[in-house]
């Protein structure tokens, strides 16, 4: 049993003490972000100058809100050789940036490796080259402290992909056990799992930290089939998916993990999956996933979330059906690509008959009787079939949320009589055509 594998307090906390401690010896509030400018601790300083506004500028604030700077921000600030210093770099304001108050930015390193940056407001007169020292010596355990989660983190990365996926030549209990000797006692606590899919990009070093995540315990990509929709012909035949174990206070609340999933969400369409992430003088450049949905043109299309989505499995006690939360978490994604309203952060408890559908083959979505309908000449057909359904066949319902008339409606539905040869009177053909129209989504 490798000695990395052992339980190590909370980083979390941790960090937030170490933050703490040098916000104390400077008198001023600090910030801890890793070299990827993604926020892990904030130091809060009680003085009355922090109250001044003119310290809350766009830069600060987004990124104390939003845990991540843009590109452009990090450009900017590592123009100050702040990745090659050894000691406090003092950064001029620069309004036009975003930046109304000067920085100073001490280098957290570790065996001469920059692996992230405390960062503390400008003020007259200053911390004392004393007091930076004392601050740097702090900066020092942080340094070690991040190293050792990083190597952690990565062999629990290994782990849980292990477990999910079975890697050849190491057997999925043995992966379990891995996993379960790492964690300790957390493994025996309330978990739950989430997918985001599609995600960008199968290199580890694009995903996220472990520790700017609620609640996180390990992540990792995996190759993951989502169909046929847009977005994941647009990553092959097989796209990825991001896959994070979430540790839960208790087995009634997904909340930690709903702020994940969105979290991940707003990385996913700032890194491309669903846009291109902006550029600005900000943190955070990734913006929260509008969550308004509605109906979309018919089966198949899909536009959850920009055609990103995340699903949450239902929450367990151990990690002995991590496979099947798992599969529940997928599904959910599934769910959500397929059907706007479910998403763009969709739970495996509330994606209704999704939950058998998910599990049946690829072939259910082609039953004969729907091959005429399914064609793209008759998409308005579709739509109105699988409306009227949705409706339990209440004509007034379906014409009001069609925004025709029920003449029109009545039409239509006999044209699906004709191209597809079922009965709509018929409870067993209503089921068939029901659940043909919802496969044809996934």
């Amino acid at each position: 049993m490798r000695e990395n594998a052992r339980v190590t307090s909370s980083y979390k906390g941790d960090y937030q003490e170490l933050v703490d401690e040098i916000s104390e010896l400077l008198g001023a509030p600090a910030t801890l972000e890793n070299r990827n400018f993604e926020l892990i601790a904030f130091g809060a300083y009680d003085s009355e100058g922090d109250l001044d506004p003119s310290a809350l500028d766009p830069v600060r604030t987004r990124s104390i809100l939003t845990r991540r700077s843009t590109a452009a921000v990090r450009h900017w600030f590592e123009g100050f050789g702040i990745t090659r210093a050894t000691g406090p770099v003092r950064i001029p304001r620069t309004p036009e940036a975003g930046v109304y108050r000067g920085r100073i930015c001490l280098p957290v390193r570790h065996r001469g490796v920059v692996l992230g940056y405390v960062w503390l407001l400008d003020y007259d007169p200053g911390p004392t080259d004393r007091q930076l020292a004392a601050a740097m010596l702090v900066t020092g355990r942080i340094g070690a402290l991040l190293a050792d989660e990083a190597q952690h983190g990565a062999d629990l990365t290994r782990e849980l992909r292990a477990v999910l996926t079975a890697e050849p030549g190491w057997p999925r209990d043995m992966a379990a056990a891995e996993l379960r000797t790492a964690l300790g006692a957390r493994a025996d606590g309330p978990h739950t799992v989430v997918c985001v899919a599609p995600w960008p990009s199968a290199d580890p070093d694009d995903a996220p930290s472990v520790r700017t995540l609620p609640g996180a315990r390990a992540l990792c990509v995996i190759p993951w089939g989502g169909g046929t929709s847009p977005a994941f012909k647009a990553l092959g035949e097989t796209g990825q998916s991001l896959v994070l174990l979430v540790g839960l206070r208790s087995t009634d609340t997904l909340t930690p993990a709903v702020s994940a999933a969105t979290r991940l969400l707003e990385r996913a369409g700032a890194s491309g999956a669903g846009g291109a992430g902006r550029a600005g003088a900000g943190a955070g450049g990734a913006s929260a996933q509008d969550g308004t949905t509605g109906r979309d043109g018919g089966p198949g299309r899909s536009t959850a979330g920009g055609g990103v989505a995340a699903g949450i499995a239902a929450a367990r006690t151990g990690l002995d059906e991590l496979g099947t939360a798992w599969a529940e978490a997928s599904a959910a994604a599934r769910a959500a690509l397929a059907e706007p309203r479910l998403g763009p952060v969709a739970r495996w408890a509330a994606i209704g008959p999704y939950r058998l559908l998910t599990g049946l083959p690829p072939e259910a979505a082609h039953d004969p009787a729907l091959h005429g309908l399914l064609s793209p000449a008759h998409r308005e057909l579709a739509r109105t079939a699988e409306v009227y359904l949705d409706c339990a066949g209440q004509a007034g319902r379906t014409a009001a949320e069609l925004g025709i008339h029920r003449q029109t409606l009545y039409y239509r539905l006999s044209r699906v009589e004709q191209l597809t040869g079922l009965d709509l009177d018929d409870g067993e053909d209503r089921l068939l055509l029901h659940m043909a129209l919802k496969a044809a989504r996934l």
